[in-house]
Formats: structure tokens, C-alpha cells, sequence
């Protein structure tokens, strides 16, 4: 039986660089692939295909940033939407998950601490920030686990500081608290949305608008569709995931079935256009590397210009604390700087994914 006609390259919701096509002034110019019965002729967006067998390809141009291509047989047509990043370049982020320790360090004890960074934890992400120009995006708790600490109980003492240092220092929600794990993993939309509020609406009184941003990574990014719903209706538009196995057998791909999660984790971006989702998949949890490791792990990342152009570092709170013993990291802090120290030296400019197109000029 012949093949129906199909686009297979590229796939809906592929976010296209210059490392997927020629690119021009004018247009990004990719090759589009697909199937279609024997004998039968193709154009793909009015461009005449050419047709070997059941396989067709054609050169297509690339105008906008969100794009339609259409291929078409007779009365038949079979279509997919992709994203374009014409103005791509080598980029990263570094985002620190699970934070509540220095919240809540700050909120007991605000009289110790006139500045934001006369907190260590801070003054080292604003090192990081002075040395290389880092941009740090931080999500975080609403309460510890034993609700000793909520956010409510955080000053406005450091708000101005927080504004002042928006343009590097970002703060979103993550999640109620830490435990139970994969806490959203059969969540409600409502139990999401309540929780988003929760955290956001603090984050806004302590901190200020300008440090909220459209982009999280929800705790073990594990969440049902109709929970996910919640974020995008309140703003949140692009979703940090590690779309890999997890020791358990559970896997962190939030609504995405495995075919989706294993496609999207061989690009640097992805797009459900069913939800509106841009997925950015995580290229380094630093924190699970030994420090020999680091470099090797991140110049394999990096070999393949199709993961390797964006770049989002991850690391955890609580291996910096050594009041949690059992996950403490004596070299945590040698391990981040490393990380950051490489992608600086391989002409990667630090960004934000809210900033332009995914962290480059629109």
C-alpha cells in the first residue's frame, strides 16, 4: 500500500534555526521531506516538490516567525506549523530550582540582612552576575515542608533591591513545597492555578513585577494538560523539562506522550501548538555532575548544533545548604561557576528565555 501523503521533516511545533536551513536576508530556507503515493505529484507552499518513489523534498523559504507549510496533492493536504528563530546565536540561562532556604532565612531574620546580598546565597549568584554577567532565574516554594515558613512572612524590606536588579534576577513559582514528589502529577486546574497564585502574588508584593517573567519549570515537571491550562491562562508560556527517564521509571515530560517528549528532547526548543506551550528542554542539572564531569558533559551537549544553541543550566538549592547534610555539596559552588565559566569562554551570551525570541533579537 502506498504511503498517504505526510510531511515527516520538519515536525509541527519545531522551532527552526540557522542550523536547519540556509538563512538569508530574506528567509530561512529549509528542506522540507514527507511521503506521498507513487506516481503522484506534490508542491509544498506553491513550490513544485521533487518526487523520488514515495518520498518528496522542496526548498521552502521562511518569511515569518510563525509559519504554515502546506504540501498538497491534487485535492489532498497535509500541514504543519513551525516556529523560526531567524536570529538565533549561542545563548544560555542558569536557573536554580526548589528555593525557599534563603527565603526563609531572610523572613526570620530580616534585621541581619540590610541588602539582599548580604545573604551568601545571593551574593554568590550576584558574583556570578558581576564576573561573567549571568542571568539567574530562581523558582520557588511557597512554604518549607514543615510550614515553619511561608512567603507571607517576607518583608518588603528588600522590594526597590529586588526591581533594581530585575534586568538579571528572576523569581517564578515552582511549586506549593517540596514534598510530596511529582506534587502535580494528578493536579486539578484549579489546584495549580490556586498555587501559581499563591506563590505569584507574593513574589509580586516582595518583589515587584519586574522580576516575573513567562517561563517556570513546575516541580518534577509533572503535570496533567488540563492542570497545565492553568499556567497558560495566567501568562505562562514556555515550560523547562528534562524529558528524560527518571531512576524511578517516571518521566519528567509534563503532559507530553513519550513519542512528543523523545522528539522534542533532540531540539532546543519545541512548540504545542494544541496549547500553546514552548517547551525548552534542560541541558545540564549541574548538581547530579561530578566537578570532572561538568566540561565533558556540557562539550557533548554543544557537538550537536541541534540541542547545542540553547542552553539551560539547572541546579537545586539545597545542595548549596549545609544544614541539609544528607544533600549537601562542598564544591557546589565551584561546579556552577565551572559551568557558567565554560559556556562564557565558548561565546555563549548569558539571556533570559522572556527576553526577544527565546533569548534573541526579535
Amino acid at each position: 500500500m502506498s504511503p498517504k501523503l505526510a510531511i515527516s521533516s520538519p515536525r509541527d511545533g519545531d522551532v527552526l534555526n540557522r542550523h536547519d536551513g540556509k538563512l538569508t536576508d530574506e528567509a530561512l530556507m529549509v528542506e522540507v521531506k514527507g511521503t506521498i503515493p507513487i506516481g503522484t505529484a506534490v508542491t509544498v507552499n506553491g513550490i513544485a516538490a521533487s518526487v523520488t518513489g514515495e518520498a518528496f523534498t522542496c526548498p521552502v523559504p521562511l518569511t515569518q516567525r510563525e509559519q504554515t507549510i502546506e504540501a498538497r496533492a491534487g485535492d489532498t493536504t497535509a500541514s504543519i506549523r513551525v516556529v523560526c528563530d531567524h536570529n538565533s546565536r549561542p545563548r544560555y540561562r542558569y536557573s536554580v530550582d526548589d528555593n525557599i532556604q534563603w527565603l526563609a532565612d531572610l523572613g526570620r531574620e530580616p534585621d541581619s540582612f540590610d541588602s539582599l546580598f548580604d545573604h551568601w546565597f545571593l551574593a554568590f549568584w550576584r558574583r556570578m552576575h558581576q564576573q561573567y554577567n549571568s542571568k539567574i532565574h530562581l523558582n520557588i516554594y511557597y512554604q518549607t515542608i514543615d510550614q515553619s515558613f511561608n512567603l507571607s512572612m517576607l518583608p518588603e524590606k528588600w522590594r526597590d533591591e529586588f526591581e533594581q536588579n530585575s534586568d538579571w534576577l528572576h523569581l517564578s513559582f515552582h511549586a506549593l513545597q517540596d514534598k510530596p514528589d511529582r506534587i502535580y502529577k494528578d493536579a486539578t486546574y484549579d489546584q495549580l492555578a490556586h498555587d501559581f497564585e499563591l506563590v505569584m502574588n507574593e513574589i509580586k508584593r516582595f518583589a515587584g513585577e519586574a522580576v516575573t517573567t513567562n517561563v517556570t519549570t513546575i516541580h518534577w515537571a509533572k503535570v496533567p494538560r488540563k492542570a497545565c491550562r492553568a499556567l497558560i491562562d495566567r501568562g505562562v508560556d514556555v515550560l523547562i523539562g528534562l524529558l528524560e527517564d527518571s531512576p524511578d521509571g517516571s518521566y519528567t515530560n509534563y503532559y507530553l506522550d513519550r513519542d512528543t517528549a523523545d522528539h522534542v528532547k533532540t531540539r532546543d526548543a519545541w512548540k504545542d501548538y494544541s496549547e500553546g506551550f514552548i517547551f525548552v528542554p534542560c541541558d545540564a542539572v549541574v548538581n547530579v555532575h561530578d566537578l570532572a564531569n561538568i566540561i565533558p558533559h556540557l562539550s557533548q551537549r554543544t557537538t550537536n548544533p541541534h540541542i547545542g544553541e540553547m542552553l539551560e543550566l539547572l541546579i537545586h538549592e539545597q545542595y548549596f545548604r549545609p544544614d541539609i547534610p544528607d544533600l549537601y555539596q562542598s564544591d557546589v559552588m565551584e561546579k556552577t561557576e565551572q559551568a557558567i565559566r565554560w559556556v562564557t569562554e565558548h561565546g555563549y551570551e548569558p539571556c533570559f528565555w522572556s527576553e526577544g525570541f527565546l533569548g534573541s533579537p526579535l
